[in-house]
């Protein structure tokens, strides 16, 4: 089983996608990883839904990525008495840490003393997603005195942004690493770290993390825009959360930060995710609207590993039409010409690396000699990273003998990931790739493929080898032969 294109779909399982059969119908729809998300559900729930993703993982014969997104720090106002209240443009509004009251017309709880450390005056605060803004007049260490600049109903325990300002606390909160102990205990792929707003965040989850899971950056926040390369550098991979970003930003500039973050992810070799709202209709519609379509055929264009259904999958009406009509965007995009040249035009320049290199020969050969597939032999996936990166126009085949990267690249753009057993010499493995090239329907006899290997074999960081295979010679006849009935035993 291999997809028919190269950017991959992130699925989000929830109420509406809990059941073993619907989880099948959305992972043969089209979804390679799917997520946990950890704002909702109990750990009882996650491990009832992974379980089943192991099992469909067994049946299959396909490595299935798990991604776990955690919450992070949820700032909140506190209630009111009447349950909401309608403020005015221009009316005094205060905020203050005494949550021992309720609010009324002219105050509210805001119990978070980090918001009140960061404030000045001028600072803006958004409500409800934006839709209330506050301007701040005078502070103290407890309480904020502001103007109403757009006003609007003000209900219970609406979130509240500070755009502009880095909030001097942790992306993890006292939940978040509950929850990042339980996710480890499950093995799963990838960790998506929420509120991130410097490079130091990056670097505490993973120090907890210890290369037991890949990090993904979730880029919500201004303040880590100012930090973009390093935070990149230092993530695994990076998700466009366009949620919040587009809260505590003006909408108009969030296409173009979208468009920033991924030639960055794209330059540095890193797996990029765009998310938030991508098929939001299809919550209650079988059908997207022709915008969302373009909005995610325009992420595609722009060469994206991965885009990601949220509440589509999760709790709309139709989750595996989503992922249907997700994975139909994709390949119709990707079959159009004007694609191959986007990703030509916005390749970066390959870094002075012996990996880069290979992937970058890898490349060239395989457009000049018209091949069928690549093969990228590889321990810890670094290998078959760095040549996606360079976007080659026919599939990766990711050959590991670790299930844990077979499982993480499945997130990769244009990598089909098969899990191997370590091979001994070129011969070998020279005969095992083109045996696994036919037996999983990516080329045919006759054919030729570039492969991709490092020596000594079984190390990982040592990518120094191309070799140009033609399939269909007796030995790896032979192989596939032998490949085939082991597969079925």
């Amino acid at each position: 089983m291999h997809r028919h294109r190269k950017a991959k779909i992130v699925a989000t399982l929830g109420p509406a996608s809990t059941d073993a059969a619907t989880i099948e119908s959305m992972f043969r729809a089209g979804a390679d990883v799917f997520r946990l998300n950890f704002s909702h559900g109990s750990h009882d729930d996650h491990k009832a839904r992974l379980e089943k993703l192991r099992a469909l993982e067994r049946e299959l014969g396909r490595p299935v990525g798990v991604l776990v997104d955690l919450q992070g720090p949820k700032l909140r106002i506190g209630t009111f008495s009447e349950g909401a209240i309608t403020l005015a443009a221009g009316a005094p509004f205060r905020l203050g840490l005494d949550a021992t009251r309720s609010g009324d017309q002219a105050r509210v709880a805001l119990p978070h003393p980090e918001i009140f450390a960061a404030l000045q005056r001028g600072t803006r605060l958004l409500l409800d997603d934006g839709r209330i803004e506050l301007e701040v007049v005078r502070y103290t260490a407890e309480t904020a005195e502001t103007t109403v600049i757009n006003g609007g109903v003000l209900s219970d325990r609406k979130g509240v942004n500070v755009p502009g300002v880095v909030l001097p606390l942790s992306a993890l909160t006292d939940k978040d690493r509950k929850d990042l102990a339980f996710a480890l205990t499950l093995g799963v792929d990838w960790i998506a770290l929420s509120f991130v707003q410097r490079v130091e965040d990056i670097l505490e989850i993973k120090e907890i993390i210890q290369g037991r899971a890949s990090v993904v950056a979730k880029l919500e926040k201004p303040a880590a825009i100012g930090q973009l390369e390093p935070i990149i550098r230092e993530a695994d991979a990076v998700m466009v959360a366009r949620g919040d970003l587009g809260v505590e930003m003006p909408a108009e500039q969030v296409p173009a930060i979208q468009k920033r973050i991924v030639r960055v992810c794209r330059r540095l070799g890193k797996p990029v995710i765009v998310a938030t709202q991508m098929l939001e209709s299809m919550v209650s519609a079988p059908v997207p609207t022709r915008a969302e379509a373009s909005d995610v055929a325009t992420a595609i264009y722009d060469g994206v590993d991965a885009v990601m259904l949220s509440a589509e999958s999760a709790s709309g009406k139709y989750p595996v039409e989503a992922v249907t009509m997700m994975n139909d965007i994709i390949v119709q995009t990707e079959s159009d010409p004007f694609h191959a040249e986007s990703l030509t035009v916005h390749r970066g320049q390959a870094q002075a690396e012996i990996a880069d290199a290979i992937g970058l020969a890898m490349r060239n050969v395989a457009e000049l000699l018209d091949v069928a597939a690549t093969v990228a032999y590889t321990s810890s996936g670094h290998s078959a990273l760095r040549m996606a990166r360079e976007r080659p126009q026919v599939p990766i085949i990711g050959m590991t003998p670790k299930l844990a990267t077979a499982r993480s690249l499945a997130l990769v753009w244009g990598v089909h990931a098969v899990l191997t057993h370590d091979v001994a010499g070129v011969s070998e493995m020279t005969d095992f790739a083109c045996a696994t090239a036919m037996r999983e329907g990516l080329a045919i006899s006759g054919q030729t493929i570039v492969i991709a290997a490092g020596m000594p074999f079984g190390t990982s960081g040592t990518t120094n080898l191309l070799r140009i295979a033609q399939l269909g010679d007796a030995s790896s006849e032979r192989e596939a032969a032998f490949v085939e009935t082991s597969s079925r035993t």
